[in-house]
């Protein structure tokens, strides 16, 4: 039996500890260290760590976490704006820790290019974005279907999330743009990935329009008003000509499901919902008496957890990955943890000044 894998999770917020929970039920897995000042987190911290006999050692820095060399892997869930020093300081320790970083992989484009650049110069460190989305059984099965070819050339993509308010977070750091990147890094990169992996071409520029109308109004952090959009449209354009695009509501709790994701091609449809589970694909030629529905499950999942199981998924693939290294298994690269950001910040700022905005304008320019 291969031994034991040893886990750091730095920043045990809301979503540090679903990475603990996740991790608990993960074969061959141990948390055996904690970084976070926040004592709150680090007290509920302790108790999933006691509830699963886990040897944990807490500190209140990374510094800390990566000198004591207790470690294998680490996983980031600290606030945005903090993934870029974390990420350099793990990549220039001398010991190797693989690492998973909680989307986006930085804020800024220029921060996401010198990741990559200090990730190329550890070839002995695997680096893995935490995109889950795309791990969701459903989700997953729409783009297996993609890829088979069942809907011929996709052409459009468009997705949907109706969903409630951002949670509250440590400090309420995730109230404002200068911490979060925006509403569109922060919690759309997910669905600027699936448009990427769906049509499997480059995005060239982006149109979006959006607005803080609802949420949030009322609140006020030393003297200032959260800033962070609650809604918007985003068009995404291809090189390849296809397009997709975003519907996003988060003041939205009425609706039966938060995500809904459609790929259409010029042979037939898919659909995907969750949480409902559901994926229905059907062809131009069948039509609607031909449409095809079916429940998606994964019988891998252990724990189900915030993210319909998708975040067990993310962690069952990224240790065999881990396991596997000398054999060149893939992950998601950090390529497409830019590409995601990217499209975020080029939505944000077409927001901002009303106009399409190039992904090569942001890619390019410095600051972004």
């Amino acid at each position: 039996m291969e031994r034991m894998k040893r886990y750091g999770i730095i920043g045990v917020g809301m979503m540090g500890r679903e990475h603990m929970l996740n991790l608990a039920q993960l074969d061959g897995a141990s948390v055996v260290g904690i970084a976070d000042p926040h004592l709150p987190s680090q007290q509920a911290a302790i108790s999933i760590a006691s509830a699963n006999n886990w040897p944990l050692k807490v500190f209140s820095s990374h510094y800390e976490l990566l000198d004591s060399e207790l470690c294998d892997i680490l996983v980031v869930s600290t606030p945005n704006m903090t993934h870029y020093e974390i990420l350099m300081d793990i990549l220039r320790h001398p010991k190797p820790h693989h690492i998973l970083v909680e989307k986006p992989l930085c804020t800024k484009v220029e921060h996401c290019k010198n990741v990559i650049i200090a990730a190329m110069e550890r070839p002995d460190i695997l680096v893995q974005v935490g995109l889950e989305y795309r791990y969701m059984p459903p989700v997953a099965k729409l783009i297996k279907e993609v890829q088979s070819g069942v809907l011929g050339r996709v052409w459009m993509v468009a997705i949907r999330e109706h969903r409630f308010p951002f949670l509250v977070k440590v400090h309420n750091w995730n109230r404002f743009n200068v911490n979060t990147g925006g509403t569109l890094v922060e919690k759309c990169c997910h669905f600027f990935d699936l448009m990427n992996l769906i049509i499997a071409a480059n995005p060239v520029r982006v149109m979006a329009s959006g607005s803080h109308d609802v949420n949030h109004k009322d609140e006020e952090y030393d003297g200032k008003v959260p800033d962070i959009l609650d809604n918007a449209y985003v068009i995404v354009e291809y090189d390849n000509g296809s397009r997709a695009m975003l519907d996003l509501c988060m003041f939205a709790e009425g609706g039966k499901n938060e995500q809904e994701i459609c790929a259409v091609g010029d042979i037939g449809k898919a659909e995907a919902f969750v949480p409902e589970s559901i994926v229905r694909i059907g062809t131009r030629n069948g039509g609607r008496a031909g449409i095809k529905t079916m429940e998606v499950h994964d019988d891998r999942v252990k724990y189900m957890g915030l993210h319909h199981g998708s975040s067990y998924l993310e962690h069952l693939e990224f240790l065999a990955a881990v396991r596997k290294k000398g054999n060149k298994v893939s992950t998601l690269s950090l390529q497409e943890g830019l590409l995601s950001v990217a499209i975020g910040v080029a939505a944000q700022l077409s927001i901002e000044t009303g106009r399409f905005v190039t992904i090569k304008e942001i890619l390019e320019e410095k600051g972004h």
